[in-house]
């Protein structure tokens, strides 16, 4: 149950300024162990600022939303939205100057599809990347080194709550105890594109499954002109409840305007932003650049040091192109 899980517990916040107190935070962190180290002096250009490794989860948030709509076979979405939570958790606490998005997004995918029991070999998983036999293999290399890391960051915290049951449960309701709406799998088709679209923002991060699954439906019927007020206020029995049904409607607009002002980032910022952190991830500015391989190594600051692979990390034009 939602309501007594990790995810309402440690995982649901109250508001978008304390997640971009999170993001500032392992940001600052970065900096700070990066001068400790004597990798670069305080104020050095090359480093990301929040706002810029946001920019970049973004656009890499986005690739890894692309990489399992092709995925074969069909990823189910309760995997896609379990890997996009694991993502977005990862780097609330981590910085994309320390582990690259390039491979947490696949290793976000690759455990999801464990955790959800989406029965596909690890084979089978990189056979998806548009590579090489050998190129795969070093892929998958990768992935598996970055596992553990990931599962350590997301403090082993991996049963996630999508909105796509509730969403299921909200429509067989409205086809059960409200006859005044004569069609309610009409409203299906602009609801999944809400549900979509909320994905990408921080509403999963910020909102309960079933809050996310009702405004899909509310807003795809609004879209289609039809009220449904009674449908909250009776069948909801949420008439003599008036603070709920406030809060309610004000998540709502906080959902909407979410997808409103939700941009990716444009393709020239992206470029020069992948050029800063390729800089960051070059031997000379790498944190871990002496640690040894191996799963699972703990420091002082984090529950993980990030893996080292023998061969440099693939590119992203080779590495991580779908099929």
């Amino acid at each position: 149950m939602f309501h007594s899980s990790t995810q309402r517990r440690h995982w649901t916040f109250g508001s978008e300024e304390e997640l971009a107190r999170s993001r500032a935070e392992a940001n600052r962190k970065f900096r700070s162990r990066a001068a400790a180290n004597g990798k670069v002096v305080p104020g050095e250009l090359c480093l990301l600022e929040p706002h810029e490794e946001l920019a970049i989860c973004k656009y890499y948030e986005k690739r890894l939303l692309d990489f399992c709509a092709v995925f074969k076979p069909a990823m189910p979405r309760s995997v896609v939205g379990t890997a996009c939570m694991y993502f977005k958790r990862f780097y609330l606490n981590n910085s994309v100057m320390e582990y690259h998005p390039r491979i947490i997004m696949l290793t976000c995918a690759f455990l999801a599809c464990k955790v959800d029991e989406f029965n596909v070999s690890s084979v089978q998983f990189v056979g998806n990347l548009r590579e090489s036999p050998l190129g795969q293999e070093k892929a998958l290399e990768q992935i598996l080194e970055y596992e553990l890391l990931l599962i350590q960051q997301l403090n082993f915290h991996l049963i996630v709550h999508n909105p796509y049951r509730p969403f299921e449960g909200f429509l067989i309701d409205i086809k059960t105890r409200y006859p005044m709406l004569e069609n309610p799998e009409a409203l299906r088709r602009t609801a999944d594109d809400f549900l979509n679209r909320v994905a990408l923002t921080d509403a999963y991060l910020l909102f309960t499954p079933s809050q996310i699954a009702l405004t899909a439906i509310l807003s795809s019927a609004s879209r289609a002109g039809i009220n449904m007020e009674s449908y909250l206020s009776e069948s909801l029995m949420l008439k003599e409840n008036r603070t709920f049904l406030g809060k309610i409607l004000d998540g709502m607009k906080c959902m909407k305007n979410l997808i409103k002002k939700y941009e990716l980032p444009r393709p020239e910022e992206i470029a020069a932003l992948k050029q800063k952190l390729e800089k960051c991830h070059s031997p000379e500015f790498s944190l871990h650049s002496n640690t040894k391989k191996r799963k699972g190594c703990e420091d002082d600051d984090h529950n993980a040091k990030k893996p080292k692979i023998d061969e440099e990390e693939c590119t992203d034009d080779e590495f991580a192109e779908v099929v």
